[in-house]
């Protein structure tokens, strides 16, 4: 019941206008979600390379209907890349494939990816491919290992969810391309025909893939906020002789934040993923909706933050 009235709040042109003129809830978002523009995102940027922490951007918006608009999200990523690199910031960007046509033609995708990761290249900087829901993990493995890692394999990675069975196999065959891979545990709610129903085995199957990418493959994101799949790499690093500068921990904008600047004093790379743009209200609530339990997680990180003395 919870999941089905968040979703029909996020699809509320109504409810978001209110909301995108409320103060307070646009105080309770800007926690979450760097600003609406590029140059809010910017300085949210700047300051998390401040503090020895670095970023990959997301411009919010997916899942595009219209060529024109797939057209101008791939112009926005283009000046985004062109904003980071005239800032000289440490930071590069994450590209949802719905939001560059992928539901409306593949080839237009391919064009738009083409583009953006021609930019990168030239900046010598990176675009992580974000992962969605299962029935787009097909088709957007076989675009990045056929038409996009060939001719841009410094430049491009993707990202696997360990909620899925696949995903171990996956993480051996990206391992065998020398493709950079961002492990995230997963927040789409999947059928149990696909994904594992239980967390226990989701977590056992992070663990397992996670070992296996930090110990065969090439500079992988361990996407986590949990202590204890933390530790976990933090040992597994230790025992099997693995420098800190072989991966990096990932984490959410907003979340934990006293722990990605303690990971960052122990010697460990972090990189935090920055949401942004107008988008934000949908975005919101659709990742509350994804899984209820994360209003009960996000509770508890601002309180933990706020237990140990952060603003």
């Amino acid at each position: 019941m919870i999941r089905n009235t968040l979703l029909y709040l996020s699809d509320q042109p109504r409810v978001f206008k209110f909301v995108r003129n409320n103060r307070l809830a646009k105080q309770f978002a800007r926690r979450f979600v760097a600003g609406e523009t590029v140059t809010e995102a910017l300085a949210a940027v700047r300051e998390l390379n401040a503090k020895g922490i670095t970023a990959s951007l997301d411009l919010l918006g997916e899942s595009v209907s219209t060529e024109r608009e797939a057209r101008n999200a791939r112009d926005e990523y283009l000046q985004l890349l062109d904003r980071i690199h005239e800032s000289k910031l440490d930071a590069n960007v994450s590209v949802k494939l719905t939001a560059m046509g992928l539901d409306i033609d593949q080839e237009l995708n391919v064009a738009s990816m083409q583009d953006i990761l021609g930019r990168a290249r030239q900046y010598d900087t990176f675009v992580r491919i974000d992962m969605e829901a299962s029935s787009y993990t097909d088709v957007t493995l076989d675009l990045f290992e056929q038409r996009l890692y060939p001719a841009y394999k410094a430049n491009v990675g993707v990202v696997l969810q360990s909620y899925l069975y696949r995903t171990f196999a996956d993480v051996e065959h990206m391992n065998t391309l020398h493709a950079r891979v961002r492990l995230c545990k997963g927040a789409y709610k999947e059928p149990a025909k696909v994904a594992y129903p239980d967390k226990r085995d989701v977590d056992a199957n992070y663990i397992k893939c996670m070992r296996e990418l930090m110990l065969k493959g090439n500079y992988p994101g361990i996407a986590t906020h949990d202590p204890a799949m933390i530790n976990e790499a933090k040992r597994w690093a230790k025992e099997q002789g693995i420098r800190a500068d072989r991966f990096e921990f990932q984490m959410l904008y907003g979340i934990r934040r006293d722990l990605q600047e303690s990971l960052v004093k122990e010697g460990y790379r972090v990189r935090c993923y920055v949401p942004f743009g107008t988008q934000w209200y949908p975005y919101l609530m659709r990742r509350l909706a994804e899984r209820p339990a994360n209003v009960a997680f996000i509770t508890g990180s601002v309180l933990r933050e706020a237990f140990n003395g952060r603003r």
